[in-house]
């Protein structure tokens, strides 16, 4: 079967497009045929060696697919061969086929594409259990969205209206902005040209926002931080704008505030059957047509230098989706 493969540590230009043996599933295990798969940042950080987690040499990146079951381990008794599924697995997704543990493989409604399953995986699980599991945000609360243009920002500003937030986007272009707006976000905030403590102060009438979802980090943190309310979470996502920020610690001190980290990957390795009851919801949200998958552009997996730098660039509105 083709694959992506990292041989070694290095920039989108060093993967390789190979033939490889065809995979066999262990014990709790499914071998998927990938349909589609989601490229996300975190796939762009994992080919350099700057993730949380490293597979071992040689791997494909991509943590999310779509596709159908073609093969099936011992003690696996929820799928069978042939059926439609959405699976989150770390890796090995940018190849015609990929491993899933079990307990992380859903049933794909036929109403949902495969191209749309492959761009809620990890963004819709990601924002999901960020804004439910771990801030319990509130219908009527304010959420401010940070980076909102991108896959997990558009999964928040998606999730955060379903719950009956009140969601503020902020991104770094009037055009990404019209595109939050589109997808259902409140107000916005253009972060290249506003400051985000006074235009959040402003949109809340001196209140602040009493959620942060905040996948980007760098320069942006302490600001944001800055407009939270009194009592409020700010989510820590990840740090796409580059730089691990520092926290001046007396700023949650002063506004009684939590400082929150979200990592999706070890809580469905830790709490599969939470994560199985989040996407439930999801599906069901998917199919009601509360929440859509976003799809910025298509690519082979030939083109994977070309889509992995199109999504560093920070010109991506949504998801970009590889068919084999």
């Amino acid at each position: 079967m083709k694959a992506v493969l990292c041989e070694s540590y290095g920039p989108p230009e060093s993967l390789v497009v190979k033939e490889i043996d065809s995979l066999t599933p262990g014990t709790g295990e499914v071998v998927i045929e990938v349909k589609a798969s989601g490229l996300n940042f975190p796939d762009t950080l994992i080919i350099e060696g700057k993730y949380q987690f490293q597979p071992e040499m040689p791997f494909s990146p991509g943590g999310e697919v779509a596709g159908i079951v073609k093969m099936v381990g011992e003690g696996v008794t929820h799928l069978k061969v042939g059926d439609r599924v959405m699976a989150g697995t770390g890796w090995g997704g940018f190849a015609e086929e990929v491993i899933g543990k079990a307990t992380n493989v859903f049933p794909l409604p036929e109403g949902i594409s495969f191209e749309q399953a492959a761009s809620t995986m990890m963004t819709f699980g990601t924002s999901y259990h960020a804004l439910v599991n771990r801030a319990g945000l509130k219908k009527g609360e304010t959420l401010l969205v940070l980076g909102a243009a991108g896959g997990v920002g558009t999964a928040a500003i998606q999730i955060g209206k379903a719950l009956g937030a009140n969601v503020i986007a902020a991104a770094s272009s009037e055009d990404k902005l019209a595109y939050c707006t589109s997808i259902g976000a409140d107000q916005t905030i253009n972060y290249s040209q506003e400051d985000i403590k006074t235009q959040a102060k402003t949109l809340t009438e001196g209140k602040g926002v009493d959620v942060i979802y905040d996948p980007i980090g760098d320069r942006y943190t302490e600001p944001a931080l800055r407009a939270m309310a009194w009592k409020g979470r700010y989510l820590v996502v990840g740090f796409a704008a580059g730089e691990i920020p520092k926290i001046p610690m007396n700023l949650p001190l002063l506004k009684g505030c939590s400082i929150i980290g979200v990592f999706w990957g070890g809580f469905f390795r830790n709490e599969p059957q939470v994560n199985a009851d989040n996407f439930k919801t999801i599906v069901r949200w998917l199919v009601e047509g509360k929440v859509e998958a976003k799809i910025h552009k298509i690519y082979a997996l030939e083109e994977v230098a070309s889509a992995m730098q199109e999504l560093t660039s920070k010109k991506v509105k949504g998801k970009i989706i590889f068919v084999p």
